[in-house]
């Protein structure tokens, strides 16, 4: 079995690449999918350890995207990393992140002993993808929050004075340039509305039609209900359907393999992939 949504420390996972890999071969799981926000800066080093550890793996990346205001995340996998269309929005969504975390530091600074270095010192290096994660960090390490997950649910929620709401890719452009660059996206935890709001139905018929390839259904933060309309669209659809655990190391409770993807859907999703990588 496969885990196909994970996260070193290149984005807001709190492994490095190698350990992570070594968890992931200790896990007893056949192949998994490293999928750094925006980044795809780990896929040589993750290449190198999943062959060291005799295991699967299927280069993937977390786009950052918008829906008029929700935010949206998109799972592409084995895309063309050289394709420039894509890595310049991405590159701009990057940017637009950087801007956004640095904002809300201001804001933060107004009622917390807070500062940019600060959240700095919480990244594994300058290229790392650096955002609200990581200001969660500096909120642990000050001792205003005991975790990250509390630093989200209260100080950083979206109904927080100190948000700020990050302009990124429109979800079906972003599908478009993953598959003009070779890869296959899937639509991450799209009913999880723990979250937040989630896209409503429309806006996800809208992604099938541009080229939609798959939806992580098994997700601990789709709701059972979520996950019954996600399993009809996509056998209607024709849809490929993953499990994953949106692991994170200790930034999350989520445990690595806690969903998983089989070895069939896995061959199918390598079945679409036209880049050439898992040729």
């Amino acid at each position: 079995m496969y885990d196909l949504h994970t996260h070193s420390n290149i984005s807001d996972g709190t492994q490095p690449v190698d350990q992570l890999v070594a968890q992931v071969a200790a896990s007893g799981l056949s192949g998994f999918a490293l999928t750094d926000h925006d980044s795809t800066q780990g896929w040589e080093r993750a290449a190198q350890a999943a062959q060291e550890h005799n295991l699967d793996f299927i280069p993937g990346m977390e786009i950052s995207c918008s829906w008029r205001g929700i935010s949206v995340h998109l799972l592409s996998y084995a895309h063309n990393p050289a394709y420039q269309p894509l890595t310049q929005e991405v590159e701009g969504t990057r940017q637009a992140r950087l801007n956004r975390a640095r904002a809300m530091v201001d804001r933060l600074a107004e009622d917390y002993p807070i500062s940019w270095e600060l959240v700095q010192e919480q990244v594994a290096d300058p290229t790392t993808t650096l955002g609200r994660p990581h200001i969660a960090d500096a909120l642990v390490a000050l001792g205003a929050v005991e975790s990250r997950s509390q630093a989200f649910k209260q100080i950083l929620a979206p109904s927080s004075p100190y948000y700020i709401h990050q302009p990124a890719l429109d979800p079906a452009r972003a599908v478009e340039l993953v598959r003009a660059a070779g890869g296959v996206p899937v639509l991450a935890h799209p009913r999880a509305a723990s979250r937040g709001k989630t896209l409503p139905d429309e806006a996800i018929y809208q992604l099938v039609d541009a080229g939609l390839g798959g939806l992580e259904v098994y997700h601990r933060d789709n709701s059972e209900e979520g996950r019954a309309w996600l399993l009809k669209l996509a056998a209607a659809e024709d849809l490929l359907v993953t499990g994953s655990s949106d692991y994170h190391g200790a930034g999350k409770p989520n445990q690595l393999g806690e969903n998983q993807t089989s070895p069939e859907t896995v061959q199918a999703l390598k079945e679409r992939v036209t880049s050439g990588l898992l040729d």
